[in-house]
C-alpha cells in the first residue's frame, strides 16, 4: 500500500510549484490539464490525460519504470472534463459514475508499492457551511463521496506575505489533517520535496534496492 497525501489550494497558491526541489529522475508527473510547469522542468517525466483508466495505467507503469513518486495534478479536472462531456446525459446516474471513477484512481493509486510515494494536487471550493473542502462538480457527487476521507494526510496552501507555505493541522472549518507527529510545526514551506523527505522518514520507507541488499 503506497502513502498518498492530498494536496489542496486555489489556483496561484503554489500546489504545482511545490514540486520544484523533487528528484525529476524519480517522480512521473500526470497531468489532467497541458500546461507548462511554474518552473524550469528539464528531466521531468510528464504524461497528460484526464481519462481516469489511463491515468492508473500510467501510475502502474510508471512505478514498473522505477519511479518512486507518483504526482497527480489538478485532479478535480478529471471530475469536471468527464462531466462536461457527459453534460447532454439525462439522469442521475453519471454522478454515481464520475464518483467511482474518481475512487478507482485513489483506490488504485493507493494499492501501489509500499514504497511509492503519491500526492494528487487539487483545487478547494466551499460548502454550504462555509467549510472547505476538496472541488469537485457538486453536492450530487459529494453524496457519493467523501474524497478527503481515503486519505491519512491533507494539507492545504497558503500565502501569508508573500510566503507560499502548507498548513499541516486543521482549522475547524476545512480538512486539511496529518498523523500526529509527521509535522513539528502548523506551517511549512510548500516544498513538496521536504514533505516526502519526512513522508520517508515518518513511515521508515526503504526502496526496493535497499530490501535487496538487506536481506
Amino acid at each position: 500500500m503506497s502513502i498518498t497525501t492530498l494536496i489542496l489550494g486555489q489556483s496561484g497558491t503554489g500546489k504545482t510549484a511545490s514540486l520544484r526541489n523533487l528528484d525529476p529522475s524519480s517522480v512521473a508527473l500526470i497531468k489532467a490539464t497541458e500546461k507548462p510547469l511554474p518552473f524550469r522542468a528539464a528531466g521531468w517525466s510528464q504524461f497528460t490525460t484526464d481519462a481516469w483508466g489511463k491515468i492508473i495505467q500510467a501510475a502502474r507503469q510508471a512505478v514498473a519504470n522505477g519511479k518512486e513518486v507518483i504526482v497527480i495534478d489538478d485532479f478535480q479536472y478529471i471530475m469536471a472534463n468527464e462531466f462536461m462531456r457527459r453534460s447532454e446525459e439525462k439522469g442521475f446516474e453519471k454522478f454515481t459514475e464520475i464518483a467511482r471513477h474518481a475512487w478507482e484512481v485513489i483506490n488504485a493509486l493507493s494499492a501501489l508499492p509500499a514504497h511509492v510515494r503519491v500526492y494528487i494536487l487539487s483545487h478547494t471550493q466551499d460548502d454550504d457551511y462555509g467549510r472547505t473542502k476538496i472541488k469537485t462538480i457538486g453536492k450530487m457527487l459529494d453524496e457519493k463521496i467523501t474524497l478527503e476521507g481515503l486519505f491519512t494526510t491533507v494539507l492545504r496552501t497558503q500565502v501569508n506575505d508573500g510566503q507560499y507555505q502548507f498548513r499541516t493541522v486543521n482549522n475547524g472549518s476545512d480538512t486539511v489533517k496529518a498523523p500526529m507527529g509527521l509535522f513539528d510545526t502548523d506551517t511549512i514551506d510548500n516544498d513538496l520535496a521536504e514533505v516526502d523527505r519526512l513522508v520517508v522518514d515518518y513511515y521508515g520507507i526503504t526502496a526496493p534496492q535497499a530490501q535487496e541488499q538487506a536481506s
